[in-house]
């Protein structure tokens, strides 16, 4: 059993995350949780997750954990992950990484050195439908990849958008990690980005609420939007990769997930839509991190290898800071 405990609750999926712990405790043994910033503590303390929980201090946690969850202020989560790294921790940590990239090199550097787990908190890894897509493109079934369009949104409330202004970028840093993330396990490094970050001043907010961003390689074009004003953005969230031999459709990308698949056998007219479902079965709401989670377990016990690899993860910050212009 490895014992495990939370540094932050102020990152908006750490509660979910400390939920989807807390359903294996023949995994588990939670130590209790870290929260520097007594709003926080008020805003969030007494949710479920954490009842029960001792709060400890940072350095307590850290010396009564094997493993952590790093769940703090986006602008903290690097600093803080660094601090469990450095004393031999496991970490999983939220997204997208705050911080410098030099210090985020540092971090990886530093877990690689010590053979540490690092588990980003890139919660679309674990969906199905993306898990099959990720395996056509690797199986060649799509043939050579052209295009990837992927589409992330949502019509946030007023209060959420002005958290949003801590970010360069706005909304493509909180949620355009996301789509980087899965365009480059894909297709690995741009050769070149151009991003269209738009301020619609939308609820008298000013920040980069619609935006847009190209990635360019040798002969394939990847397409991301996010958006924090798009009614029903929830339901055009998308990921699209078409190649030389087929194309893959997944729009809902989840909660309703629906997944189509078509080739050059199924769609034999070019002018005709001409495709087949993919039956999926989606994730329940209230089960979104719990094979994230019980992969950190397997990561640690050495009985599965984590597929996103420290260099993977250091691509995914550097490509969103080209596309943002930094962190803060």
């Amino acid at each position: 059993m490895i014992k495990i405990g939370q540094i932050g609750i102020g990152h908006n999926h750490g509660e979910s995350k400390m939920l989807a712990v807390r359903k294996f405790p023949e995994l588990f043994e939670v130590v209790g949780y870290a929260e520097e910033n007594e709003e926080w503590v008020k805003k969030r303390g007494y949710l479920k997750a954490y009842e029960g929980l001792n709060r400890m201090s940072v350095q307590e946690i850290i010396e009564k954990s094997d493993a952590i969850l790093v769940e703090s202020d986006v602008w903290d989560l690097t600093k803080y992950a660094k601090m469990c790294v450095e004393a031999g921790k496991h970490i999983h940590m939220d997204k997208p990484a705050g911080g410098s990239l030099k210090e985020y090199k540092e971090l990886l550097d530093m877990a690689k050195e010590k053979n540490l787990v690092v588990q980003l908190g890139y919660m679309y890894r674990y969906n199905p439908a993306v898990k099959k897509c990720f395996k056509a493109v690797k199986n060649g079934d799509l043939g050579e990849i052209y295009s990837v369009n992927a589409e992330m949104s949502t019509f946030h409330s007023a209060e959420y958008k002005k958290w949003l202004t801590n970010f360069k970028g706005g909304i493509m840093y909180i949620l355009g990690s996301h789509l980087v993330d899965l365009i480059v396990y894909m297709l690995g490094e741009p050769q070149k980005i151009t991003s269209f970050l738009k301020h619609t001043g939308l609820d008298g907010v000013d920040f980069a609420d619609n935006n847009l961003a190209v990635l360019e390689y040798e002969k394939a074009l990847a397409r991301i939007y996010v958006s924090s004003v798009e009614v029903n953005g929830w339901g055009r969230r998308q990921l699209m990769v078409s190649g030389s031999k087929g194309t893959i459709n997944i729009v809902p990308l989840e909660n309703t997930l629906t997944m189509t698949y078509a080739d050059t056998k199924i769609s034999t007219n070019p002018y005709e839509d001409m495709k087949e479902t993919v039956a999926i079965s989606d994730v329940p709401k209230n089960c979104r991190y719990d094979e994230m989670m019980q992969d950190f377990y397997d990561y640690i016990m050495g009985t599965k290898e984590n597929p996103f690899t420290y260099e993977h993860d250091y691509l995914v910050q550097k490509v969103l800071y080209e596309i943002t212009g930094g962190d803060r």
